[in-house]
């Protein structure tokens, strides 16, 4: 199975991937762990991409395709999850190159703009282990001030709601164009990614039968 998970910033893409990758028995595939993971490695590609990241640069498709075609020469036969990934149109069709006609199944999780605010602008993170709090997802309901190890809790700057409203008028300009690329390719399935985690994997999994 070669599945592609979209959503916008605060959907649930990382929690429904964990799920995914567990159930399914998938790869997981991040492109920042790829850069991370070539530039750690010293390849040719990931030297390139290294020039841009240290310039504060964005690494340009092509490496980050090429990146993408030498991950599944490797893992060739198994099953994998793009998680976030393609980001642009351009992404998306280099993408349908490397996989050379094999169809890859799209779901884009659905949350209005103002839910993804109210979801993202409750979570808390402690400054000593890391450690995230989110009341209004129940995850791990805290005291107001403490973690469990003692550590002070904060709201970091990108989970501001001003900083959310940002991001998500990033993903609208740049992002949705990839999920109307798949949905005019009949590969595209919405899924309502309100309620609980396990309410929207129960979502996901009907899709995927």
């Amino acid at each position: 199975m070669i599945l592609i998970l979209l959503g916008a910033p605060g959907a649930g893409k990382g929690t429904q991937a964990e799920k995914l990758v567990e159930e399914y028995g998938l790869q997981h595939l991040s492109t920042g762990d790829l850069l991370r993971s070539a530039v750690s490695d010293n390849t040719e590609l990931g030297r390139l991409a290294k020039r841009y990241m240290d310039q504060g640069q964005l690494v340009p498709d092509d490496v980050i395709l090429g990146i993408i075609r030498g991950y599944l020469k490797e893992h060739a036969g198994e099953g994998v999850l793009f998680d976030g990934f393609p980001r642009t149109v351009v992404q998306a069709e280099g993408l349908d190159g490397i996989l050379n006609g094999v169809e890859a199944r799209t779901i884009s999780l659905v949350v209005d703009d103002q839910r993804v605010i109210e979801r993202l602008s409750a979570r808390r993170s402690c400054r000593a282990c890391g450690r995230v709090y989110n009341p209004a997802l129940g995850i791990n309901p805290a005291s107001p001030d403490r973690c469990a190890c003692g550590g002070e809790i904060y709201q970091r700057d990108d989970d501001k709601a001003e900083t959310i409203a940002k991001r998500l008028s990033v993903y609208h300009a740049q992002t949705e164009p990839v999920v109307e690329y798949y949905r005019s390719r009949n590969l595209l399935v919405e899924v309502d990614g309100a309620g609980s985690p396990d309410e929207v994997f129960n979502r996901i999994r009907k899709v995927l039968t």
